[in-house]
């Protein structure tokens, strides 16, 4: 592990991994926050053996679901900072398993394919950080002191960046592809700025 965290590509999939699956959570979670519904029609007088009549139950318990997305708006803001990246993982792995077994157990087409890969993506970044979260399991953690590019500030700033534009894009409503769009270019400025920091870390 040691190695393959040395490695450029392996750093920059982790990083832009953390600035997905946690943008993912942040752009969910303002309309729960907000009190509204994920639709603009009401689930209520679909089967109550379905997805929308489940989102709807969740939508009318009013502050179970604020809670809900303010659980996601923490966890995956945790997660884009990078700093706290590894608390943001842990928060993370509840909620997205709760999520993905609530996509098996309804008719989701194709959602428990995304769900299921955010969920293996979350335990990907838990295994990166294993060295030190296995003191959770009572094991001597292993503190890597070294300076690595995959920490430098600018990782840091993007993902503040990203979760900033992302709160406020769904708060003014803008168009989902603006807020792709633009997400895509403060990702690819902070790429070639942490690219041209890089010799700082060789």
């Amino acid at each position: 592990m040691k190695e393959l965290k040395q490695r450029l590509l392996v750093q920059l999939f982790v990083i832009y991994t953390r600035y997905l699956i946690g943008g993912a959570f942040v752009f969910s979670s303002v309309i729960k926050i907000q009190g509204k519904r994920f639709t603009a029609d009401s689930g209520a007088d679909h089967p109550i053996d379905t997805a929308w009549h489940f989102f709807e139950t969740l939508y009318q318990s009013g502050i179970y679901w604020k809670f809900l997305g303010g659980a996601q708006l923490v966890a995956g803001l945790l997660l884009m900072t990078q700093r706290y990246s590894k608390l943001g993982a842990l928060l993370f792995l509840p909620i997205i398993t709760s999520i993905f077994m609530v996509t098996i157990s309804y008719e989701f087409a194709g959602t428990p394919i995304i769900t299921g890969l955010m969920l293996l993506a979350n335990l990907m970044l838990i295994y990166w950080d294993w060295d030190e979260l296995r003191i959770l399991i009572n094991k001597k953690p292993f503190i890597d002191d070294q300076k690595r590019w995959n920490k430098d500030t600018v990782w840091e700033i993007t993902g503040i960046a990203l979760f900033a534009f992302t709160v406020i894009c769904r708060v003014l409503a803008y168009h989902i592809f603006l807020w792709f769009g633009v997400c895509c270019l403060i990702g690819t400025i902070g790429l070639i700025l942490g690219l041209k920091r890089k010799n700082n870390y060789n």
